[in-house]
């Protein structure tokens, strides 16, 4: 078995996860493994995992060598974490993805990127802000990440569509699902012009402890992430959040102090995200993130 297929054979074990697949990358970075044969057998695993639940341990036994053979099977294209083609700056994240599935033109990750999230319930305001903002940075060459949700991040691929640019989708179900279901043609074709990424395999539906995921990989992916029409404790704010913790800039258009969607950039710009008035102080926070 190559390297490959055991590295998504893991990814396919139930009981394996991000936390799992960190200690796995570490392995192969740090340990002297290079001389064990793959796949490796019990033993090897349990060292690397270092798994003292049981219970735990048990069920990773028990699909680790069907999860294997899977992987064998499965037709569906995927990146490693050990490829070329896999995006340099999402190494460097916390617990970035073994796996990668994809469906489109992986020379989207070698274009600067632009995060765009927000609120699901965009308003008038929103999508206003998209359209004055987004055209320049599109037509610039920047490729638009987002996570193909309902509001902003729909409207921000629908703007990237409409000026000839390249939307990247990171989506939190297999490559394969369409959610919501009524994004099924913009997301067949984001997978025709531009790039979907999901770290799900084909035939996992949607799970809200996927969307938090997700959420990781859309601020690693971008140079910065823009912010607009977020709520307070909203999925947009996570994503920020996370953004800064990788070391990416954090931008916030700011909106009316009665709307319920402007609390959280509002919030953000309190907290000390850059103020976002115009196309220019995109352009010059992401020359910035570059240097």
């Amino acid at each position: 078995m190559d390297k490959r297929h055991f590295l998504l054979g893991l990814h396919l074990t139930d009981g394996i996860g991000a936390a799992s697949e960190a200690l796995v990358i570490d392995a192969f970075e740090h340990e002297d493994v290079q001389n064990w044969a793959l796949p490796w057998d019990f033993e090897q695993l349990a060292l690397v995992l270092g798994v003292s639940d049981t219970q735990r341990w048990e069920r990773i036994r028990q699909d680790y060598a069907a999860a294997l053979q899977r992987a064998e099977e499965l037709k569906a294209p995927y990146l490693t974490y050990f490829d070329a083609a896999y995006p340099s700056q999402l190494r460097e994240i916390y617990q970035p993805p073994l796996i990668l599935f994809y469906e489109g033109q992986l020379a989207a990750l070698q274009l600067p990127s632009l995060a765009v999230v927000g609120t699901r319930t965009a308003t008038p305001y929103g999508l206003a802000v998209l359209r004055e903002l987004l055209p320049p940075i599109v037509r610039s060459g920047v490729a638009i990440v987002s996570g193909l949700a309902r509001g902003i991040d729909v409207m921000a691929h629908q703007v990237t569509f409409a000026n000839n640019g390249v939307p990247i989708a990171v989506i939190g179900t297999g490559i394969d699902i369409a959610y919501p279901k009524n994004n099924g043609a913009l997301q067949t074709l984001i997978g025709q012009q531009g790039l979907v990424l999901s770290e799900y395999a084909p035939g996992i539906g949607p799970h809200k402890s996927h969307f938090p995921a997700r959420n990781r990989i859309l601020a690693g992916l971008a140079s910065a992430t823009l912010v607009i029409e977020a709520k307070q404790r909203s999925g947009s704010l996570i994503t920020a959040n996370l953004a800064l913790q990788n070391n990416r800039e954090v931008l916030a258009v700011p909106g009316p102090i009665f709307s319920e969607n402007s609390a959280g950039t509002n919030q953000l710009i309190s907290a000390g995200a850059r103020v976002v008035t115009s196309t220019a102080d995109i352009i010059e926070s992401m020359i910035q993130f570059d240097k």
